[in-house]
């Protein structure tokens, strides 16, 4: 039986009650002061689209039209952040746990017309999932979250954090390892297979999370997208698993080791973008080709490309152009049909990949067609448009970026 978390997230309403709610009465001690009630939300003419952008100390929220500080908002630890693909939330991976993270503006829809507000940024203090937080990835409308120290597989409705009432629903719970999972919408769940030593396939589990379908040939699994038509891909360190309803088919890379660990996909294309790497013996290998999978074909086309790019390099246009941020500091743009590099754009000076994957490094998020790139080294942070290579605000911040994320209000 599924184990059932409750939560909650400070509504709305609840703000715009406690600011207009008032007291006569005085304390025993005059000389305390209560904590100031939260300020009510402003409604806004249009949606206002946010950032977030972790540091070591903390998390930055930004407008993500004119790039201006909105809150610094103090946090401990490693920050990792994950879009809840609601408009309104980020996910923050802390050391015990995945953390709401409320960026403070959103969407009321009222039948034919709609009402927009903004708030003040906040962690809300409500958590799921458990030590080691791991991938959340979201698919079908769902979060699935994968807890890397407890091997648990949690899933929420996004749409529920905007309720302020939010369920986490335990659909499994695996050997402990550095794992990710996807839930689908008819009820099952995709989980990779693994230990704390290896992770060596992917298994279908259904909605009593018995097997429907698996495989062990995918060794060394990490990093999912998600395609047109629900597709799903899984990368392997020689290949990838293509995952199409309750069937895995496994694509081979033309390389032995041929790791495709991180990918980025588009609902409006059936070609995942991913990194490839081929050297299983360097420290960090610095790669200069990628890859392009057509998940309707079944094929790896490998692409070379004139720069090196990192982990945080890859992402994807509103027509599903497969977007590059090399070290060269340019925005690479290809056709991901042809392969062909449709635009060359320059965003940033030249960088160098960190030894250490965790240190301040250039991001790049696509959001409403526009690129925007953190730029450690300014520190600041550089927003380009993919129709045209215009660069439409750019901004100094405060710290060196770590991870960078948006919701569109």
């Amino acid at each position: 039986m599924s184990t059932m978390k409750r939560a909650s997230i400070l509504l709305s309403v609840a703000l715009v009650s406690a600011a207009c709610t008032t007291s006569t009465t005085s304390t025993p001690d005059e000389t305390e002061q209560a904590a100031p009630a939260p300020a009510a939300p402003v409604e806004q003419t249009s949606a206002t689209p946010r950032l977030a952008l972790s540091y070591d100390g903390g998390v930055l929220v930004l407008d993500a039209d004119t790039l201006a500080v909105v809150a610094d908002i103090p946090a401990e630890g490693f920050l990792r952040l994950n879009p809840a693909a609601n408009g309104r939330h980020v996910l923050v991976s802390r050391s015990d746990g995945f953390e709401v993270l409320d960026l403070g503006t959103w969407t009321d829809r009222h039948g034919d017309h709609r009402h927009y507000y903004t708030a003040a940024p906040a962690l809300t203090g409500v958590r799921f999932g458990g030590a080691k937080p791991g991938h959340v990835v979201a698919h079908d409308g769902l979060l699935t979250l994968f807890s890397d120290g407890t091997g648990a597989v949690e899933v929420v409705d996004p749409a529920d954090l905007l309720d302020g009432d939010a369920q986490a629903r335990t659909v499994t719970t695996r050997p402990p390892h550095h794992g990710v999972a996807v839930a689908r919408a008819d009820g099952t769940t995709v989980v990779s297979v693994g230990d704390e030593e290896t992770r060596t396939g992917a298994v279908i589990l259904d909605g009593i999370a018995a097997p429907v379908a698996a495989t062990d040939d995918c060794p060394g699994l990490h990093g999912e997208a998600g395609a047109a038509d629900g597709v799903l891909t899984l990368g392997c360190q020689d290949g990838v698993l293509i995952v199409r309803g309750n069937s895995i088919q496994k694509v081979a890379a033309p390389d032995p080791y041929g790791r495709i660990g991180n990918q980025a996909g588009s609902a409006v294309s059936p070609v995942v973008l991913g990194d490839y790497k081929t050297d299983p013996e360097a420290e960090l290998e610095r790669p200069r080709r990628f890859t392009l999978t057509d998940t309707a074909a079944g094929t790896i086309t490998v692409v070379p490309i004139d720069t090196s790019y990192s982990f945080r390099s890859l992402g994807r246009g509103p027509r599903g152009e497969a977007v590059i941020l090399g070290t060269d500091g340019h925005l690479h743009v290809y056709d991901p049909a042809s392969a062909q590099r449709t635009a060359h754009l320059p965003a940033i000076a030249a960088w160098t990949e960190p030894d250490d994957w965790q240190s301040p490094m250039p991001d790049l998020h696509i959001q409403d067609g526009i690129a925007y790139v953190s730029d450690p080294a300014g520190p600041r942070l550089v927003a380009v448009d993919l129709a045209d290579g215009a660069v439409v605000a750019e901004a100094p911040v405060a710290h060196p970026g770590i991870e960078l994320t948006g919701v569109g209000g």
